[in-house]
């Protein structure tokens, strides 16, 4: 293949190439389909999950030809890495932004909202985020055991404080986190079981609203200091 031709192979992927021989430059096509290729793959892991996966499906859910998927990701196991720390960085990033100075209440009912939001519009990273720590977590135990661990560790000292200053009733903080996270990730983890209990109501306008207000009472009241 002559020069020509490898940059044109490059420009169709979405590449640009560096004319000085190094790594290739990204661009908005790369980025666009790269973002194509792992919303895809998220639906395609959720339904099949990683084993039952493969690259043609998630090629054909994403309008691709397998060897245009292929040279962005090299193997499936990239692209399932990928899917989970994308997940992750969306789900950690409202936990991240709880704010030492703020109002602890209002931190905690916009976390939670957040999260039953996320759940809510993706319950498909929700699902198989659960089934990789059903599996074990071998894609991910050094994410959990590292960044996850240490950001929790930073926000369970902020609320520990909140509690040492009679802001907030007293509580366990990490355990607190724990119950955000289940609360707000059984909406959409077990979706089929809830959809079984409520009928119709879950297709109801305003369900989303009705369900939030719920899960923000019960944690919110529990959490309030005592007077």
């Amino acid at each position: 293949m002559d020069a020509k031709a490898g940059a044109r192979r490059k420009n169709e992927a979405g590449d640009t190439p560096n004319p000085e021989g190094g790594e290739r430059q990204p661009t908005r096509i790369q980025a666009i389909n790269r973002e194509i290729i792992l919303d895809a793959a998220l639906e395609v892991f959720a339904v099949h999950g990683f084993r039952g996966s493969t690259v043609d499906q998630i090629a054909a859910r994403a309008d691709m030809s397998k060897p245009n998927l292929l040279y962005y990701y090299r193997r499936k196991q990239d692209i399932y890495r990928a899917v989970l720390e994308a997940t992750l960085g969306d789900w950690l990033a409202p936990l991240a932004a709880i704010d030492p100075a703020g109002d602890p209440i209002e931190e905690l009912r916009r976390y939670i909202s957040l999260k039953l939001a996320m759940s809510a519009e993706k319950p498909a990273a929700s699902r198989l985020f659960a089934n990789e720590i059903l599996a074990g977590a071998p894609v991910i135990g050094d994410f959990l055991e590292t960044r996850l661990r240490a950001l929790v560790q930073e926000k369970a000292g902020v609320i520990r404080r909140w509690v040492g200053e009679g802001r907030l009733a007293p509580v366990d903080p990490v355990h607190l986190i724990f119950t955000i996270w289940a609360v707000t990730q059984h909406y959409a983890d077990f979706d089929v079981q809830v959809k079984a209990v409520l009928g119709s109501q879950v297709d109801a306008a305003g369900f989303r609203e009705q369900t939030a207000q719920a899960v923000l009472s019960i944690v919110l009241n529990g959490i309030r200091p005592r007077r």
